[in-house]
């Protein structure tokens, strides 16, 4: 299989998964073990990051508006509605933020074809949706500054590959109550700092000053990511408005059970 064509498969699953709720991270190592991809540690957690980076982008874009919304505020130096979500999605990073610097190894060690831990993963998610369809009933709550501290421990845990970042946040958001289009906003935004920080820290770091050996999949899958995510973003919306988070939960079993029948009937 040519590069062109594994970045392009890459790039869409991560551009599909990363907003609906069945993990990313996780369907990335899947379609990476299919598709015979060796990279191990650093370099498989590389593509990962560079493709969350395409789909972050796709974030900004769909969301323009309200992050111009709150730049303007912050820039203003005043005190709205827009610069206090802005202060409840830095709360929510606190706790991704210290995995990030303290559990660093341990984080990229998760990324190494661990078909296993992404099946049970899925599991995981898969319940959490199925928890928050059956027992949250009154979502019209706006997010509080412990609702945004707890959330961003439901996504600092979803670091994990196969436990969904958006299913966890949203998950977590509506059984708190709060309202369902708030949830899914606030996730998606609460992803942005995070990611480009994390891409930052490692710039400097020289992480990735030496030449990319597989620059060609790499940008292919960037672009695919970034094109797919402008239109799943939109799709999940819809999705989360609908109520229809448990049919993803059925979707997150079939796929664990499917993967780890797959690699215990290898031994």
């Amino acid at each position: 299989m040519t590069e062109i064509i594994r970045g392009l498969i890459l790039g869409i699953v991560q551009g599909i998964t990363e907003f609906l709720p069945v993990s990313s991270d996780g369907h990335l190592e899947l379609a990476k073990y299919i598709l015979g991809d060796k990279s191990m540690g650093e370099d498989s957690l590389f593509m990962t990051i560079a493709l969350h980076v395409a789909t972050t982008l796709s974030i900004i874009v769909v969301f323009r508006k309200d992050i111009k919304d709150i730049f303007g505020g912050l820039f203003q130096f005043k005190w709205n509605a827009q610069t206090e979500f802005s202060a409840k999605v830095v709360v929510s990073m606190i706790p991704a933020v210290f995995a990030g610097l303290f559990f660093e190894k341990e984080i990229e060690s998760l990324f190494s074809g661990r078909i296993l831990l992404v099946a049970a993963m899925l599991a995981v998610s898969g319940l959490m949706l199925l928890l928050a369809h059956y027992f949250a009933k009154d979502t019209n709550k706006p997010i509080s500054y412990l609702n945004a501290f707890l959330i961003g421990i439901a996504q600092a845990l979803a670091i994990a590959p196969g436990l969904s970042r958006s299913g966890s946040t949203i998950s977590t958001s509506v059984l708190f109550g709060i309202d369902r289009n708030v949830a899914a906003k606030f996730s998606f935004l609460m992803v942005i700092p995070l990611i480009l920080g994390k891409l930052a820290k490692d710039i400097l770091d020289g992480q990735y000053s030496g030449p990319l050996e597989n620059g060609t999949t790499l940008i292919v899958g960037f672009l695919a990511a970034f094109f797919t995510g402008l239109f799943a973003c939109r799709l999940v919306l819809k999705v989360v408005q609908q109520s229809k988070l448990v049919y993803f939960a059925v979707y997150c079993f079939a796929v664990a059970i499917i993967a780890a029948a797959y690699i215990l009937s290898k031994g």
